[in-house]
């Protein structure tokens, strides 16, 4: 069916567990299931359950879990209660978690007891009463799940309304801030249903009842929880992954035969990882596309994938506020490194510190064609640094070809600027990950007394190689050989592991830290 048939026709997560109640939903879950009828009963009665607890549509729902199917039937109840679902990384400290609760406004938390810690702790220092806290499980000081939500009606609620999803901000170069959209007016099912074949169409997945996606990453973040809600919107079967492991995705994908899935550059170094023994182990065959996005994907990496998986690599370029671009495998190869054209009805502009438009070839800040009008929470000054008439930026830099291809360089805030020059540390952390030796890298600036800051790697090695100073000056020619010197660390750290986000970007920040504390300035 085409985009439109199935808004027309399509049945929403809702319908088809009333009209298709024994279809199989999700699977993959520490090798549980649940079918269409057991995910929209159970979503009716949390969404009872809100109610309840006093939430009221326009109202916030904080929710704190891993993977779960637990996690798929409160976004279904927010998404059909009118109310506004805030997913929060349970792996942020208590004073971090307890930060967004107050900063959203959050009528009421929903966790799971495996961060049950963390979880009330974060609440106490919200100043949640128990009766606003929801625990999945048992969870001191909050609400056990069975007292309100397994006695509640598993008939859909009354007063059906849209919900949206509100993802905070990464945080990386400050704190997080929510990403605020305008809350969505009409009828549920048919809102869902559009949106999700939308988002699966424009960026170059799979749209029919036929399709098996698979998603690795974690829920919380935002591109993970689009495809799978998008998926069960559209009728698939869902595979979703506790946690990602290389040789499991591919065990997986032979198992329920995926024909779609999800995944970021640092998935796909994994898997590359794998002896090639393993890998050909599992018949990956039944992949029809793999859309890939989350943070920028090494040249080598994504070029030795197609050639194992074939040209169904579709990379899409996006943020939480909005997006963005596509390109597919054989657009790709012939432009290596680029993240694709604007989307249809989208644009990109790069724009100079003045504010005006670059010509084709010139670096500077990528701006999107903002398709629905957002705001960041509380941050007027930072909504404003962020928009520039239709278009917004999330502060990376890059530039646009004569054929209008973006090639990204790097964020703003992780360029480092030496002796007058910006540096993009994107470029040698793809050369270093080149190296055999490698399993991690990251590339920062650091104080330096005459050029204001020095580039210098801190890599994660591979298991079973030992540092030494032999490597370290080995892995800086390794880049002398493929970039410019100035773009090249002058020193290597080795560390045995690197902080990286759950979506894949490397915690810059915290890498930075342990060289500018106590310096003259902060970067």
């Amino acid at each position: 069916m085409t985009v439109n048939e199935i808004v027309d026709r399509g049945l929403s997560v809702w319908e088809r567990g009333l009209q298709q109640p024994n279809r199989v939903a999700v699977v993959g879950l520490g090798g549980a299931s649940i079918t269409y009828g057991q995910l929209a009963s159970r979503a009716h009665q949390w969404a009872h359950a809100m109610s309840t607890a006093g939430v009221e549509a326009g109202d916030t729902v904080a929710l704190l879990a891993p993977n779960s199917v637990a996690f798929l039937e409160v976004v279904a109840a927010a998404l059909e209660g009118g109310v506004r679902l805030v997913p929060v990384n349970y792996h942020l400290a208590a004073s971090e978690i307890a930060y967004i609760l107050t900063d959203s406004c959050a009528a009421l938390v929903v966790a799971d007891d495996s961060v049950a810690e963390t979880a009330g702790a974060a609440a106490a220092a919200a100043n949640l009463p128990p009766q606003r806290c929801i625990a999945i499980g048992h969870i001191s000081g909050f609400t056990d799940m069975s007292s309100i939500v397994d006695v509640a009606p598993s008939t859909p609620p009354d007063d059906r309304k849209p919900g949206q999803r509100t993802y905070y901000t990464s945080g990386t170069t400050g704190r997080p801030k929510g990403v605020i959209k305008r809350a969505a007016e009409g009828d549920v099912d048919r809102l869902a249903v559009a949106q999700s074949a939308r988002l699966f169409d424009s960026t170059g997945r799979g749209v029919d009842e036929s399709t098996v996606t698979m998603v690795p990453g974690p829920l919380y973040h935002a591109a993970p929880m689009g495809a799978a809600w998008a998926a069960l919107q559209l009728g698939h079967l869902l595979v979703v992954m506790e946690r990602f492991d290389a040789e499991a995705a591919l065990s997986l994908i032979e198992r329920y035969h995926v024909t779609s899935t999800t995944m970021v550059p640092t998935m796909f170094v994994r898997m590359l990882q794998l002896d090639q023994t393993i890998r050909d182990k599992y018949d990956v065959s039944s992949l029809r596309q793999v859309a890939h996005a989350g943070a920028p994907c090494p040249v080598d990496v994504k070029r030795r994938m197609i050639e194992w998986l074939g040209p169904i690599i579709n990379e899409y370029y996006a943020a939480s506020e909005g997006g963005g671009t596509r390109v597919s495998s054989e657009e790709w190869l012939q432009r290596p490194g680029t993240v694709g054209r604007a989307t249809p009805g989208g644009d990109i502009k790069i724009l100079g510190d003045d504010g005006n438009e670059l010509a084709p070839g010139e670096t500077g800040r990528v701006f999107m064609l903002m398709r629905e009008p957002f705001h960041y929470h509380n941050d007027a000054e930072k909504t404003a640094g962020a928009i520039v008439g239709d278009y917004f930026t999330v502060g990376d830099i890059g530039y646009l070809d004569d054929d209008g291809y973006l090639f990204l360089r790097d964020r703003s805030a992780d360029v480092i600027i030496s002796g007058g020059v910006n540096i993009y540390p994107a470029e040698a952390e793809a050369a270093l990950l080149g190296h055999d030796a490698v399993r991690d890298a990251a590339v920062v600036g650091v104080p330096d007394p005459d050029w204001g800051e020095a580039v210098r790697a801190v890599v994660q090695l591979m298991p079973g190689i030992e540092p030494s100073d032999h490597l370290a000056h080995e892995l800086i020619a390794h880049c002398q050989e493929r970039l410019s010197k100035f773009k090249c660390p002058r020193a290597v750290d080795f560390v045995a592991d690197l902080p990286r986000l759950d979506n894949g970007k490397l915690y810059k920040r915290m890498i930075r830290d342990r060289y500018w504390t106590g310096s003259d300035r902060a970067i």
